[in-house]
């Protein structure tokens, strides 16, 4: 039986949005369940996004009209990622990322434990043939243009050469399917921008965006060549590939300095003063992005903050049905296997 059919108060926002219900995990984040069901709540009343929570329902407080998913574990930030994703069965993430594999939700969202969200949507709705690792692309915000997506920014801390090179192939897919940004420019994260600079996987990297652009054309990207951290907030690359463990230093690091900025304001500058860059700042911050595409699953898996409180969770909701009504998996999938095969690709 379909959601929308066990649960008729979806019908009109699926007609209306054009999307199946979009899986929730009410369950996953360090504000969970009140701000998740909150988000979910202002996301269907107010922006008409088919919501189906998923999670303990005891515990969910007000749901509204929204419908639940009973499930009866919980998978905690804190907890191994693989070992949780397969014990726990009935934890809410793990029925969430089934009910986009079984084709009753269009899409997964979650703020709960990162590494879980991404073993779960990996185990459950299976890789896209041709890519080894899955990749989090997060949009870096650049004042007055499109903003630069950053990946991995933390599904893998360990990575190989070609797998950067699949993450610099698919990131520039999404940035024309979510920025529209026609010819998106790719830069390899450097510590200089001379082809000699950097550890040997940025030089080994770096070799093989060149040696086989297949990427580039099956992507329709330019590779732009080594770029240093000062650039992800220019207008001069739309895509930043690394390692997930470079890319998660650099996403905590520039939250924490937006963090110390806001509050040396707030301590120092004149009210009017605050006023008047707020608004900018605001846009920079983690709440205004929702969360980052998991790309190269089979499913359109969103992975939210795990502090993420009500409005980033419907912003993370908007972008998993705009990204499923952008059709991205089959753009993935299909420019993945428009690629020439770079490095012993199995295709699983």
């Amino acid at each position: 039986m379909s959601f929308v059919e066990q649960f008729p108060q979806l019908a009109d926002a699926v007609e209306r949005s054009g999307v199946l219900p979009v899986a929730l995990d009410a369950m996953g984040g360090d504000h969970a369940p009140a701000e998740v069901v909150a988000g979910a709540r202002l996301a269907f009343e107010e922006r008409g996004i088919p919501v189906v929570l998923f999670g303990r329902p005891d515990e969910l407080g007000d749901v509204g009209p929204l419908p639940v998913v009973a499930a009866s574990e919980v998978i905690a930030m804190d907890a191994d990622p693989g070992a949780s994703v397969r014990r726990m069965k009935d934890s809410s993430l793990v029925r969430a990322a089934e009910a986009v594999r079984d084709g009753r939700a269009s899409a997964m969202v979650s703020a709960g434990n990162t590494g879980a969200a991404m073993a779960a949507s990996l185990l459950r709705m299976g890789r896209i043939p041709g890519i080894n690792r899955p990749a989090i692309a997060i949009p870096i915000h650049s004042p007055g243009g499109t903003p630069t997506v950053l990946l991995d920014a933390g599904a893998n801390a360990e990575c190989q050469p070609e797998w950067l090179v699949q993450f610099a192939m698919m990131g520039a897919v999404y940035a024309r399917l979510c920025y529209g940004v026609e010819r998106p420019r790719v830069g390899l994260m450097s510590i200089g921008e001379e082809d000699v600079k950097g550890d040997p996987l940025v030089k080994a990297t770096h070799a093989l965006l060149v040696a086989d652009p297949s990427w580039a054309t099956a992507a329709g990207a330019t590779f732009v060549g080594n770029i240093e951290g000062r650039d992800l907030m220019t207008l001069d690359v739309d895509v930043a590939v690394t390692d997930g463990f470079t890319g998660n230093v650099i996403l905590k690091a520039m939250e924490g300095m937006l963090t110390g900025i806001m509050r040396t304001l707030e301590l120092g500058a004149p009210d009017e003063a605050v006023a008047s860059v707020l608004p900018t700042l605001t846009a920079l911050a983690p709440e205004h992005t929702g969360g980052g595409m998991l790309l190269g699953v089979r499913g359109v898996s969103i992975i939210s903050h795990g502090s993420s409180h009500a409005p980033a969770i419907v912003n993370a909701l908007l972008r998993a049905t705009e990204m499923v009504r952008n059709g991205a998996v089959d753009a993935l999938r299909a420019v993945a296997a428009a690629t020439v095969a770079v490095g012993d690709v199995d295709g699983g």
